[in-house]
This record gives C-alpha cells, structure tokens and sequence, in this order.
C-alpha cells in the first residue's frame, strides 16, 4: 500500500498541524524540550540505542576503557534503567540513604520495556503504552517486597477496581472478533461475537457479548466440514490420547506443540488448525507450533477437557482468572516514573498513582550533580570489571567513552548482554546468560479520529489468526488521576496492535524463531512497518467505514527486537537444566550482582522488582 510521504512525517499525519510544512513541522518538534513520550514514529528500541550494544554482540568488538581517567565515583552504578534497575537503586537507597548512585540507559527514555506515548488529538491527551502492559494478577504473584514497594511509592492495588470500567465496551454492546484474511482463507471476514476466554481477561465472563460457540464458528469461512470438526473440538472433545497412562499423556504433551497435537492426535485439518495459529502471540510472543499442548492445557485452549489429565491447581486457576485491570493508561510506565519521581523529586510533583499520570516529567532534572541519585540517559555500558573493593564501568555516548567507578555494580540490563560486559565473567556463567533469548514482538499504537468503524462492525477487539497484527483492540477503559478514556465513538482513541514476528511452520525451535524475527524486525523500515499496519486496518475495518488515508491521525511503532524473557519451553527445555541455568546466571561475581526480569526467565514487572531486591540484598 502506497503512503504519501507529504501527508504523513515521521509518525504523524501533517493534516493535525495545518499550515505548517513538513521542514517547519520538524523544525518545531527539534525546538521542543527533550520529552521522548510525545515522540511518534519508530520507538521501542529506537535508533541510536542498539548500535553499540551491537558492535559488541554481532562484531565482537572489546571495547578498552581501563585507560580512560575515573571521571566520577559512585556507591552504586547500575546498568539498565528499567523497572528492575530502577527498583534495584530503590532498595539500595533505602539501605543506604545518603549513596550516591548513577543510572546508565541506553534508550533516549528511561523505563525499559514500559514506555510512555504521548499524542495530542480533537483537543486533548491521549496516552498509550509502549511496552509492559500491566500488573500480572497481583493477589496472587506479588510477593511481600513487590507490595510494599508499591506501597511506599503510593500505589493501591483496589484503587484498579475503579479506575478500569470493564463494563464499557460490553455496556455498548461491542464483543470480541476474529479477522480472516483471503490469502488463509479465501476471503476477507470478519466475524463478532467471539466466545472464547482469555486469561485473566478484562471483560467479565458474563459480558462477553458472545454467541454460541456453534453459531459463531458456523460463520466462519472455512469448509462445513472444517467448521464441524471445530464446534465439535470445543462442545464435544474426545480423550484423544486415549489408553495411555496418566504420566504418558503428560509427558506426550509437554513435548508435543499444540499445533502437532491438533493435526495429529485431533485431526483437524491444516487450515482449521491456522485458525489457532495467532492465539498465543500476545501472550506468549510464540505461534502454536513452537507452544508445548501442555501449556496450552494449562491457559484454558481447547481438546483436554476429556483427557482426564492433571488438573490445574487451584492457585493457578485463580490467578489465571485475576481480571487483567490493574492497568495505568501507560501502562507500567507510571511504576517507572513513580520509581523515578521517588529517586529524583525535582523531576515532578506529586506523591502517589493518582498524579503520576499527568505528572509534568521534567527530563533536565535527571543527571544533575547536585542529586545523590542521577539518570543518564542514552548511554551505553560497554565495559564492566571489579577492582580490589570497587568496580570500574566504562560507557559510551554521544560517541564518546567514559569511565566511571562504584563501590557496588548491578547489572539490571539484558542478560544476554552481560557476557559482553563483565569482564571476570566465567566461560559457563556466560553460557547460562546466554540461554535466555529475548522474543521480539511489537506494540504499535495507532490514534484514529474516531472509533465508530469499531461500533458500526460490533467489536472491541479483534484476533487475526494470520496477520502480522494478531491483537488489535480499543485502549483500555481507565480513567486515573484526572486522565479521562475516551468515551464518545465520534472522537479520537489510540488503538493497540500487537505483532509478532514468529515463522510458523518453519521447522525452527523458539530460539531461532527468536533471532529470525529479531533480524527481520531490525531490518524493516518504518515505512514499510506503517504500510503493513495501513493495510491490514483497512482490510479489517473498511466495511465499518474506515478510512485509513482520513481516519489515522498519529502512528508509533514499538519496536522490541529483544521483548518477552524466555521462560522454561518443555517443548526444547529440560526443567531441572533450566534452573541450574537460572541459579548459574544470576550469581554474583565479585562487587557485581545481576538483575532484570531476565534473571527470573519471567517476562513480568513483579519478577523484575524481585530480581532487583534479590541483587541488593546479595551486595556486601
């Protein structure tokens, strides 16, 4: 799909900011104070922040900074400014009030993962997120640490309750919906009511605004036999392991994909079974044929019900049915500013959840000497190495290499980077590190001046099974701290779009999935990104009347080549070799303790603020 260029720069269409040309409308935004949220375009892991990392890992390139002068002495320097290093100088300062402590981020923007969006549209403030999403069942993962840290930043868990409206999208009648593309399919359709349930869902169980099961795969656009074997998967499921033992069954299925298991031991046919194809990308950031049968058992998919098998513990049902509402409207880039505000006070005013979302965030105050805490964004560690009682961190910006010293080191930055670091770093630390590749995916939010395509073809969300876009959705119904949804179908929303670049039916395991959809992601151009995304909204809401030359007002693609934590794949993973990894990787060396969510092999915020409290806890 072609795009003018004259009518959409970087992200934003032109026609939102009449009268100015495209040179003064980037003139306009190099006058504007350093603010990354409002930035649009690509995002994520934007350029400038991944090259030097890069000449690390892909060229092998040592870079010497034991030369260079010690510029600045610190108690504690921490590598990654993201949840988990952000929450590791938290903890730090709270055993040492008067430390002073520096904060290395290679992005323009602190926060890792969770990443704020900006836009200004129809008169107001839209805010999206760029990356973490959400708390992960709280009442049931959070641990004694992760509560009262939340806490003391001023964070109330019951406060969500209110803030999120679950019964917005269900009070307007809109349900879920399923998008099938002609390539898969045969024809482009679209089709609501979707009943099926998700975990830890947002909408209520009840207000799903379903059909039948039957009435709704009876409108999809596959062959009546097809259609059949579907309904009678989910209505009428056969032990289809059956005579095999209890401990067969389960070792079968943890080492069997969901997508062989369907083909094989159900016998759908191979363009049934693509109707699962995407159901596991959002939540996962795999495609079904790299997802063990066993956990998507475990996640409620369809086939198990009569196969007698384990049942899932009772804990695990309650957290798997925890609504999935603890939400800010930027997701949990507010924990990240709520940790920055704590650390650094002159950057904004305010003291708890409620004015953290609209909280002025003035970046100036960020690495400023007078503060015993400082941030220094785009800035990349290239060099780590304990010293007799101190350890020596060497960085990168602007081009430049600096070197700095801290009493203690926590590396809070991507596990995988650290080998490429850490200098006393033994050969089988560094293979364990090394073991936890990142899945890529992205999360591109898309400002639309208004949403009634989506009331006109009855949905909120819908799945493509078969779409570099498998989720796309409505934003979150949350209004918190004078920040209010938008709640008129004639006025502007963000959309959220999440693809993942997984290669189905490629043969490769989930790591090399990993690297194949990382590079792709590294060499597709914005341009091309935003085509990608024009197309496929046309095609899904075109018969709703939407526009997609008229209708889309901003873009910002957020890119994360390295996203999602590994987690223990049963699929291509031994469990017990998987925790000595885990144990071996996040040891300390010398002056030097490891955090990030990495070190948990967990892609949550909870698992990041526990790693960071492990890594000052196990500081001398």
């Amino acid at each position: 799909m072609e795009i003018t260029r004259r009518d959409f720069i970087n992200g934003v269409a032109i026609g939102i900011a009449a009268g100015l040309t495209p040179l003064q409308l980037l003139q306009a935004a190099q006058n504007e104070r350093y603010y990354p949220p409002s930035l649009t375009g690509l995002r994520g892991s934007h350029v400038g922040a991944f090259e030097v990392a890069h000449q690390m890992g892909w060229e092998k390139k040592r870079f010497t900074t034991d030369a260079l002068p010690i510029s600045e002495t610190y108690d504690l320097v921490v590598v990654g400014g993201g949840i988990s290093g952000l929450s590791a100088a938290f903890f730090y300062r709270e055993k040492h009030p008067t430390a002073k402590i520096l904060i290395l981020e290679n992005h323009d923007d602190f926060g890792g993962h969770a990443k704020r969006n900006e836009f200004s549209a129809g008169g107001r403030m839209i805010i999206g997120y760029g990356g973490s999403e959400a708390f992960q069942s709280p009442n049931h993962l959070y641990s004694t640490e992760v509560n009262a840290l939340l806490n003391k930043l001023g964070v109330d868990i019951k406060r969500f309750e209110t803030a999120f409206d679950r019964s917005f999208y269900p009070d307007l009648g809109l349900s879920r919906g399923v998008f099938f593309d002609k390539e898969h399919f045969g024809e482009d359709k679209l089709v609501s009511g979707d009943p099926t349930p998700m975990v830890a869902d947002d909408i209520a169980p009840t207000q799903l605004n379903a059909r039948s099961i039957s009435d709704f795969i009876n409108d999809f656009p596959l062959p009546e036999s097809d259609r059949k074997a579907l309904i009678d998967l989910h209505q009428t499921p056969r032990d289809y392991l059956a005579g095999k033992s209890l401990e067969d069954k389960t070792t079968y299925l943890e080492r069997t994909s969901y997508q062989d298991f369907l083909l094989k031991d159900v016998g759908l046919s191979a363009t049934a079974v693509k109707y699962f194809q995407g159901r596991t990308n959002d939540f996962m950031a795999l495609s079904i044929d790299t997802v063990a049968a066993a956990d998507a058992y475990s996640v409620g998919f369809p086939g198990f019900a009569a196969m007698n098998l384990e049942p899932i513990s009772e804990e695990a049902q309650a957290e798997m049915q925890e609504p999935y509402i603890y939400h800010f409207p930027d997701g949990n880039a507010s924990l990240a500013r709520l940790l920055v505000r704590s650390l650094i006070p002159p950057v904004a005013p305010g003291k708890d959840m409620e004015d953290i979302v609209l909280a002025n965030f003035d970046y100036s105050q960020l690495d400023r000497a007078e503060q015993l805490v400082r941030l220094r964004l785009n800035s990349t560690a290239v060099s780590v190495r304990n010293i007799e009682g101190a350890v020596n961190v060497g960085y990168s910006r602007d081009g430049q290499l600096v070197q700095v010293r801290g009493k203690h080191c926590i590396l809070a930055c991507y596990n995988m980077m650290i080998p490429y670091l850490l200098r006393d770093l033994s050969t089988e630390q560094a293979h364990a590190l090394s073991q936890n590749v990142k899945f890529p995916l992205v999360y591109s939010k898309v400002i639309v001046r208004n949403w009634q395509a989506f009331q006109t073809l009855g949905v909120h969300e819908i799945y493509a099974a078969t779409q570099p876009y498998s989720r796309i959705k409505l934003d979150y119904p949350v209004s918190l701290g004078g920040y209010e949804h938008p709640r008129d179908p004639a006025q502007p929303i963000g959309l959220h779009m999440v693809y993942v670049p997984t290669s189905p039916d490629s043969g490769m395991n989930s790591r090399d999935q990993a690297r194949a959809g990382r590079g792709r992601l590294y060499g597709t151009p914005f341009d091309v990104l935003e085509s990608q995304l024009r197309e496929q909204l046309q095609r899904m809401l075109g018969p709703g009347g939407f526009d997609h030359t008229q209708d889309i007002l901003a873009i910002t693609v957020n890119r994360w080549p390295h996203g999602y934590a590994c987690f223990t794949n049963t699929l291509y993973d031994d469990a017990e070799q998987t925790e000595q990894w885990m144990e071996l990787a996040r040891k300390p060396v010398g002056n030097v303790s490891i955090a990030n969510s990495d070190a948990a092999w967990s892609a949550y915020a909870h698992a990041a603020i526990d790693e960071a409290w492990r890594a000052v806890g196990e500081l001398a």
